[in-house]
This record gives C-alpha cells, structure tokens and sequence, in this order.
C-alpha cells in the first residue's frame, strides 16, 4: 500500500478509538479535524512524489521553468551530437523562440517514449502494452521520429518535419539489381521476392522493425540487430545478415561514407514522415512548435538546415520540399 494510503488509514482507525473514548460529538468533531489535517498531509505527499502530475509539462510550465528539454538518440544527421544535427539545430531555434534556455537530453530508443511520456509501453503491431511508469526527463522528441500507429496513441505528433520511407539494403555484390520502378506497391513486392530465404535484420520497437511490414509473411530469416541504428550498415557490409531494412536519412548519411559498399535494393514501405512528439497533455507546446515551424518553412531557414545536413534528400522526395514552400 503507498505511503499516504497508509497514513489515511492509520487516521481512520484513530478517529473510530476517539469516538469509543470520548463520546459521540467530542469524537465526531475531533475526526473532522483530523481528517481535515489528514487530506492535506496526503495531497503534500502525492505532490512531493508525483511532481509531474502537479506542475504539468505544457507551455506554461516550459516558460516558468525557462528551460526547454529536448529528448534524443544520437542518429543520423539529427543529432551527432550536442551542438550539431537537424533537429539539435531546429530545437535550439525553437527554445530561442520561447525565450528559454535549450537543454539536450540523451536518451536511447528504448527509453524514448518513456523519457518523455512517464510510461513504459511494447509495441505489439500498431497497439502497446503498458509496462509501468518512469521518471520524465524531457518536454519534447526531435530526433527523426518516424510516425508509426502505435507511437501515435502514446504521443501528438507535430506537422511533418522529414520526409522518409523503409529500404532494404545489401552488400554491393549481392546478385540482384536495385528495384525502381515507380510505384511503391510494385517495388515492395519486388524487395519482398529478394528476401526469401535470405538473413533479414531489422530493429524492433523502431520504424524498422520487421513486424511493421508483413516480413513474417515470407520465407526469409528475420532477425533483430542488437545494436545502434548507427551501426547497421557496417554490420550488412560485414555480412553480418544478407539485407537490411533502413531508412532513409540513415541510408543517406551510410552512402556518403560507404559509397562502394552497399547497394539500396528498393522500398519495403510506403512513404513516411517524421516529425516531433510531445505529450498528450502538452497542446500548447505543440501548437507553439507548429507555429515556429511554419515560420522556419516560411523563411527559407528550414530548407538551408535539410540542405546542409541532407543534401542528397531533395532529389528522392522532392514533392515533400515543394508542399513546404
């Protein structure tokens, strides 16, 4: 039984003895005093231990706290650390706007959502399991979150941020030609003949977990990759499995390095988006972002950050920028 739980009923049991000892109208005015003293000890209690549900997180609490956390994995070009990346820079734009000082919070994709939400949840397909509460370490995720179903009933998204999509990648010499013709729905179905039988590594609770796809579906060996997303493409030109699933900003930051070593067969999803997540209970946050990102859209500043961190992007989802203008 919690603390305060206890304490309430440690004050009943004590107010029922006072009545027996003192008579019926001493004890019954000595219980409304006690009860009285007690509710406010329990609400001191709960608020001490549970600072977050008395203080909320939203607007608000951002500009009397005068600090913006912002939650991310170093991945790809949006964070690389803590002064460089597209979102570290966006998130830095965005706490200057609010007028509050910009923190940056390392977390990793297991903790993400938790980090910011204050709950531990499995993804199974496109709902969640809850797996208990944790402690809030920040007000908002920007780090090339992937819009995914379940990530959506945990956290509101922003408008989109970058465009993305899944892809399966192989080691240069792997004897099949890249597939594009077009059209998602054909592609897909081309990569999926390609996996059959062959050492698929995906990324569960991520955008690239295999799951996602319908991957079980097919005769392959679908396995999970321990490690970084980071790390993924230098594992499959290791030949650690025959394909991949990766997706984009990564794929395209692993070309820069790694020209000549891997090869990207085609989609093995639909087109996504990414964008940033905030709590349930922090509208105004979001509203605010929307806003400043409308303005970033608007100036042409967001188009110079994607040109300096992705360059190669405009070319693959050049439909995406366009909308933007």
């Amino acid at each position: 039984m919690p603390i305060a739980l206890e304490y309430v009923e440690l004050v009943r049991v004590g107010c029922v003895f006072s009545c027996l000892q003192t008579g019926l109208e001493t004890g019954c005015m000595l219980i409304k005093q006690i009860l009285n003293f007690s509710v406010t000890v329990v609400l001191v209690l709960f608020f001490m231990i549970c600072p977050a549900w008395s203080a909320g997180h939203d607007l608000a609490y951002i500009r009397e706290s005068g600090v913006l956390r912002h939650l991310g994995v170093p991945y790809a070009h949006f964070i690389i650390d803590s002064e460089t990346g597209l979102d570290v820079e966006i998130m830095r734009g965005f706490a200057a706007y609010l007028g509050v000082e910009y923190r940056f919070v390392k977390s990793d994709w297991n903790y993400l959502l938790a980090d910011l939400t204050g709950r531990r949840v499995k993804p199974i397909g496109s709902s969640v399991r809850e797996l208990g509460a944790a402690r809030i370490r920040g007000d908002i995720i920007a780090s090339g979150l992937t819009v995914l179903k379940w990530r959506q009933k945990i956290v509101n998204y922003s408008v989109p941020t970058f465009p993305t999509q899944v892809w399966g990648i192989a080691r240069a010499d792997f004897p099949a030609d890249s597939v594009w013709s077009g059209s998602d729905d054909d592609d897909i179905q081309a990569v999926k003949s390609l996996l059959k039988g062959r050492r698929v590594m995906g990324k569960d609770g991520t955008c690239l977990d295999p799951a996602l796809y319908g991957l079980d579906e097919i005769r392959a060996k679908v396995f999970n990759f321990p490690g970084s997303l980071n790390d993924i493409a230098p594992a499959v030109i290791r030949g650690d499995a025959d394909i991949a699933l990766l997706d984009v900003p990564d794929t395209l930051v692993a070309l820069e390095k790694w020209p000549d070593k891997f090869k990207v067969l085609g989609p093995l999803s639909h087109k996504q988006v990414m964008g940033a997540a905030f709590r349930k209970d922090s509208p105004e946050l979001l509203k605010a972002f929307n806003r400043y990102f409308k303005m970033l859209q608007q100036s042409g500043q967001y188009r110079r950050l994607v040109e300096k961190y992705y360059p190669p992007v405009f070319g693959y989802f050049h439909n995406f920028f366009e909308q933007q203008r």
